[in-house]
């Protein structure tokens, strides 16, 4: 396991708690570098979506368990959030959730000369996800998508 991944999921296990004791759902741990500076960001979610107050009072908890456990030996900023509208399916509940919506897919690789994909997600299992567009269903390998999340349609 990287440390990457490390942090990720001893963060999780501390963040967890936090956001479940306040009914709300953690949708992901991540830990990334951009432009020079680490980051550590928790994505949660509620029915009716996560209002600034809601990311203080977890920030506030988190924060604190951060500096009691002190396990990241970078120098980081703390980030917690909204995963927004149009966030990234990763976890099995997150395609559950989305059965039956409009999805956009992303490839790493040109498929038919294309990489961009948008269509109805009527499938999915631990290695595929299966949209349906323009009345033909495509099925993708998962190590195949560089992205997989909700469309927005306005």
């Amino acid at each position: 396991m990287s440390r990457r991944e490390t942090y990720e999921k001893k963060a999780e296990e501390l963040l967890a708690p936090i956001v479940e004791s306040k009914g709300f759902e953690l949708v992901d741990v991540e830990y990334v570098k951009e432009g020079g500076t680490w980051y550590l960001r928790g994505y949660i979610d509620k029915p009716g979506g996560i209002t600034v107050n809601d990311c203080e009072a977890v920030s506030r908890e988190f924060s604190e368990k951060l500096d009691e456990k002190d396990f990241i030996e970078d120098s980081y900023i703390m980030e917690i959030s909204s995963p927004g509208l149009d966030r990234p399916l990763k976890k099995e509940k997150d395609y559950q959730r989305s059965l039956g919506r409009l999805i956009e897919v992303r490839t790493y690789r040109p498929i038919d000369k294309r990489k961009e994909f948008c269509g109805i997600l009527k499938a999915y299992d631990a290695d595929t996800v299966t949209i349906e567009e323009d009345g033909a269903d495509i099925t993708f390998q998962k190590k195949d998508t560089a992205l997989v999340r909700l469309a927005i349609d306005f």
